[in-house]
Order: structure tokens, then C-alpha cells, then sequence
């Protein structure tokens, strides 16, 4: 039994992080409580504090298994509940510009496919198993108060509107609202500095609706198709959810985004690079009105570059990094940021000027794979905004050589996947066998190249 630390922790924000990161809590605290402004749903249904809930949302395998071990048996509960299972690599068509599939193997990685309003559900619904847990509905953060000496927060000013407004005490915080402007505005109003920002400007719209899914279905269950710069810049997700529907999100950036009327909506999807998914649609039955969504940049806020930090708060979630949302990374990472706090409380790692330290570090390791997973294919589209790494023309040339060895090569393959759905680091890339083979199918893609059409 872990050894209790202190008597109240107080988290922000009932998404994804923050009812993940109170479940890390939970057994180091008398008690968690969770302040969220939206009245919180009895059923499986979207709310307005989560606008982008409507659109697809995916929960990698690196964050299923990290949930599974927060939540023992969470992966059966969503089952349950009615979420699909898919088999990596497998289940569903990825087409990439010069695989159109990619080869459909089975590489015993299982995933679950639900929408954000199921998944969120799920978890509130495990969370009800732990009495000192604490869900506020409608209850607004408005201010973090700083102790005497500036060094670390004392309590959390909040304001209900059953209640009024209240001063929760709190031996440590936890700011999972998203933007992270309580953190910021307590940085300035203490007069430390604020972190530095990586941006990736993506300028990316999509548009989403559901579809029956017809009894004459097609032989997978969900697919993807990736665009291929210059010629064809649009790009398409289409996976399984519960009532046997799919959940399609048609994406594009800056003057090429999806409509939201109907019409215009099949016209895009009629123009992707395939017509895998626009025929799989266009006969389909559409349940749902067309929604739309937009995300400007991606924003990485180094915490772990300041050399001091407020003591008893943590950033958690999208309020350390924002990730382009297409790549579905954020709840994941936020899943394995819950699971490394957890870890560092249990090893009893809070002196008060240490744990944000050792959590900052987590993070930053934690962030670099799926961030790095991002940018580069971000980067290919000439108009993204943002600084492009030095060796990024390099690294097209691998990743390239990678994925053609991934096609040939079952085992490279199933490493790709385990390194894009976050169960292993990208250093795994760096192993002498697999760079040697890289190598050496770079330099045949450079002789072919060189010589020309035969």
C-alpha cells in the first residue's frame, strides 16, 4: 500500500488528462478533487467544453497499456462498453503514396477504436471505484494562490455556481486545462519566467460525420489515406466505432480545408489521392451533421529549459504540449505522463523543489518520440511555419528508406508501428543492424535514382 503524502491534491480539468492524471493521484492523497466547468454527461454523449469530441480521436497502443496498468482491466471495461478492437497493421487500409495499401499484416498489436465521448465515460466510470476521488461539475479554476514567499502554490480559487466562489488548499496541483493559462498567469504574477515554445504552424482544418456502416462492407475495417506534396495535398481517416458506425475526418490545411455542407464534403473526399474512402461513403447512410474543427500550430512548452518552477503545481497534458491532433498523440502521452507521475510519487520522489524537476525530465523524454513522429511529416508540406531541423532533408531519406523496408520486412514493420503508437522510443531507430540495412536501401534508392527511367 502506497504511503500517503498529503491530504489534498487538486486537479483542473476532467478531459482526458486531468481524469487520468487524478487516478495517479489517488493513492497518495487523502483526497483528489477534479474541478471541471462543463456539467459532466451520465451517458456517453459530447459537451461543450470539449468541441473538438465530435471528431475522430485515437488512443495509441503505448496509451491503451499505459490506461491498463492505471486501471487494471481497462481494456476489457471499453471492449464492454462497446468500443471496436482492431489488430495493428491489419484491420485497416493505409495507403501511403507508393503503397496504395501498405501490406496488411497482423503483427499482434491490439488497439481499440471508440469516440471521445465513450472513451471519457470509461474512464469516469473507473475512476467512481476510488472514494477519495472528487469530480466538481461546473466548477471554474480562477486563480492559482501563491504561498507567502512566492515559491510554490497554497490553494486554487474557484467558483461554482451552486456554491459560489471557494478557496481549496492544496498540497500539490495539477493543471490539466488544456491552454495551462492559470500556470502562465501565476508565472507572471510571482515574476518567474515563463517557458520557452517550440511552434510547428500547420494551419489544419477537418471536417467529421458519422456513417452507417453498410451491411455489404468493404474486407477492412477502417482505412487511411496520406496526401503526396505537391500534387495532392488533402488527407483522410476513417475508423470503426461503437454502434457500428465510422467516424470519417476529412483534413486539409490552410485554403484547401473540407467544407461543412454536404456536397462540398463528398466533393473532397471524391478528391483524395484515392478513391478508397469516397467509395465506401458516397452510398452510405450519414447519421450525423458535418462538423468542423481547427488547430493552428503545435506548441511544445519547455518546462524542463526553466531552473526554477513553483513548488506543489504541475503542467500536465496540453498544457506542456499540444500536438497536431491528425496524429492522435496527445491523450496517449497524456496517459504515460499519469503513469510516470505515478511512478515518481510511489518512489517517494516529492521534496518540494524535486518532483516538478523529475516530472519535467519524464516529460521531455516522454514528448520527444511522438513530437519527432509529427514534425517531420508536418515539415513536408512547404507552408508549414516553424524551424525545420538541420538534417531534415536527411531524414526524409530515412524515414523513406524505412518504410520500404517496413513493406518488405514483417519485423521492421511491427518496429515502425511500436514506434509510432509510443510502446518504444525512437533511439530504437538507431539500433547498427537496422541503420546499416537503411543505409544501404538508401544508397539503391540513390543509384536507381540516378539512373533515371530504364
Amino acid at each position: 500500500m502506497p504511503t500517503r503524502i498529503g491530504k489534498q491534491a487538486v486537479v483542473v480539468g476532467a478531459g482526458m488528462a486531468g481524469l487520468i492524471a487524478a487516478r495517479s493521484l489517488a493513492d497518495f492523497f487523502e483526497r483528489v478533487i477534479v474541478l471541471e466547468n462543463d456539467a459532466l454527461p451520465k451517458e456517453p454523449t459530447h459537451r461543450p467544453g470539449t468541441p473538438q469530441s465530435r471528431h475522430l480521436h485515437g488512443l495509441l497502443a503505448g496509451g491503451l497499456q499505459a490506461l491498463n496498468r492505471l486501471f487494471p482491466g481497462f481494456e476489457e471495461s471499453l471492449s464492454q462498453a462497446g468500443a471496436v478492437g482492431l489488430r495493428m497493421g491489419y484491420d485497416y487500409r493505409l495507403e501511403r503514396p507508393g503503397y496504395d495499401p501498405f501490406p496488411q499484416r497482423d503483427l499482434g498489436l491490439l488497439v481499440y477504436s471508440m469516440t471521445r465521448p465513450l472513451l471519457e465515460f470509461t474512464v469516469r466510470k473507473e475512476l467512481g471505484r476510488y472514494r477519495n476521488i472528487e469530480l466538481r461539475e461546473g466548477c471554474r479554476a480562477q486563480e492559482f494562490i501563491p504561498t507567502p514567499d512566492d515559491a510554490g502554490v497554497a490553494a486554487i480559487r474557484c467558483k461554482s455556481s451552486d456554491t459560489g466562489s471557494e478557496t481549496l488548499s492544496a498540497d500539490l496541483v495539477i493543471d490539466a486545462s488544456g491552454l495551462g493559462s492559470l500556470t502562465l498567469e501565476l508565472l507572471h504574477s510571482i515574476g518567474w519566467p515563463v517557458p520557452e515554445e517550440t511552434l510547428i504552424g500547420v494551419d489544419i482544418g477537418y471536417a467529421t460525420a458519422l456513417f452507417d456502416i453498410p451491411e455489404e462492407k468493404p474486407d477492412w475495417m477502417g482505412a487511411a489515406t496520406f496526401p503526396h506534396y505537391p500534387s495532392n495535398k488533402r488527407a483522410a481517416l476513417m475508423l470503426p466505432v461503437e454502434g457500428k458506425r465510422w467516424v470519417l475526418t476529412l483534413v486539409g490545411r490552410y485554403d484547401e480545408k473540407p467544407p461543412a455542407d454536404w456536397d462540398g464534403f463528398l466533393t473532397f473526399a471524391q478528391h483524395l489521392r484515392t478513391p478508397t474512402i469516397y467509395n465506401a461513403i458516397r452510398h452510405a447512410k450519414r447519421p450525423s451533421e458535418i462538423t468542423r474543427f481547427g488547430f493552428k500550430a503545435s506548441c511544445w512548452r519547455h518546462f524542463e529549459r526553466l531552473d526554477r518552477f513553483p513548488r506543489a503545481l504541475l503542467p500536465f497534458g496540453d498544457a506542456i504540449c499540444r500536438f497536431n491532433p491528425i496524429y492522435g498523440q496527445g491523450m496517449s502521452v497524456a496517459a504515460l505522463e499519469a503513469e510516470a507521475l505515478n511512478g515518481l510519487l510511489r518512489a517517494q520522489s516529492t521534496e518540494s523543489n524535486g518532483l516538478a524537476r523529475s516530472f519535467f525530465t519524464e516529460t521531455e523524454k516522454l514528448i520527444d518520440t511522438p513530437w519527432w513522429a509529427a514534425a517531420i511529416p508536418d515539415f513536408i508540406d512547404p507552408r508549414t511555419e516553424g524551424q525545420r531541423p538541420s538534417d531534415f532533408e536527411e531524414t526524409l531519406k530515412f524515414f523513406a528508406a524505412l518504410l520500404r523496408l517496413a513493406a518488405q520486412d514483417a519485423a521492421v514493420h511491427k518496429l515502425f508501428i511500436e514506434v509510432q503508437s509510443l510502446l518504444k522510443l525512437r533511439s530504437e531507430y538507431r539500433n547498427p543492424e537496422l541503420v546499416r540495412r537503411i543505409k544501404a536501401t538508401m544508397a539503391e534508392a540513390q543509384t536507381s535514382s540516378s539512373r533515371g527511367p530504364q
